[in-house]
């Protein structure tokens, strides 16, 4: 019997205003077969620190955090504290 983990990021979502939200689903298999998954949630804004996030996450933020969405973002925080 051989038990393994492994943890993917299997959903990626932009939203209109920049964010990105992800979910990574921790698979624990036995044998080949998997016998338990869990998942965890995760939410970024624009201009964020990326340290220790997915590789591929990181791809999909550089690419939408432009700096007209990144100042858009700042914008729209801005204007809701005011």
């Amino acid at each position: 019997m051989s038990l393994t983990k492994t943890t993917v990021v299997d959903q990626i979502t932009v939203q209109e205003n920049g964010s990105i939200l992800y979910r990574e689903a921790t698979r624990i298999m036995e044998d080949g077969n998997q016998i338990s998954q869990t998942y965890h949630r995760s939410s970024l804004t624009p201009a964020q620190d990326l340290t220790g996030v997915p590789a591929n996450v990181v791809a999909i933020c550089n690419t939408v955090w432009t700096p007209a969405v990144i100042a858009a973002y700042q914008a729209q925080v801005a204007q809701q504290g005011a």
